[in-house]
């Protein structure tokens, strides 16, 4: 499994010390220094069953110097709202664990961590 971190997130290090805890084999992806593609962000969205605009931290500045809340939430904004988050990765909600079976989570809470463990 792989775990999208930002290492200044309590949350991220919350999931990384429940994991660890569990004994759990995965590897860290530092997403702000090796930021996901597009593609990968559609990718990951996917395997979470959710839309952009439900991953994204609008309360970032960034989100405000684009505007990105009064962003249309609908399948023909989708590629804009990827893209945004493709060229400003903070705006990616965190921590997220991408499980080997396929699944994935945003891991916020020690129940979601847990979730891709079982």
């Amino acid at each position: 499994m792989e775990i999208w971190i930002n290492p200044a997130c309590s949350k991220c290090r919350s999931a990384l010390s429940l994991l660890d805890a569990e004994g759990a084999g995965y590897t860290i992806r530092h997403y702000l220094e090796d930021p996901p593609s597009a593609e990968e962000l559609a990718e990951m969205l996917r395997r979470l069953g959710l839309e952009p605009w439900d991953v994204a931290r609008l309360g970032e500045p960034v989100a405000a110097e684009l505007g990105i809340e009064a962003w249309p939430r609908d399948e023909a904004a989708r590629g804009r709202w990827i893209e945004a988050m493709a060229a400003h990765p903070i705006l990616i909600q965190r921590p997220i664990i991408t499980a080997d079976d396929g699944t994935a989570v945003v891991a916020r809470s020690p129940e979601a961590v847990r979730s891709v463990l079982r």
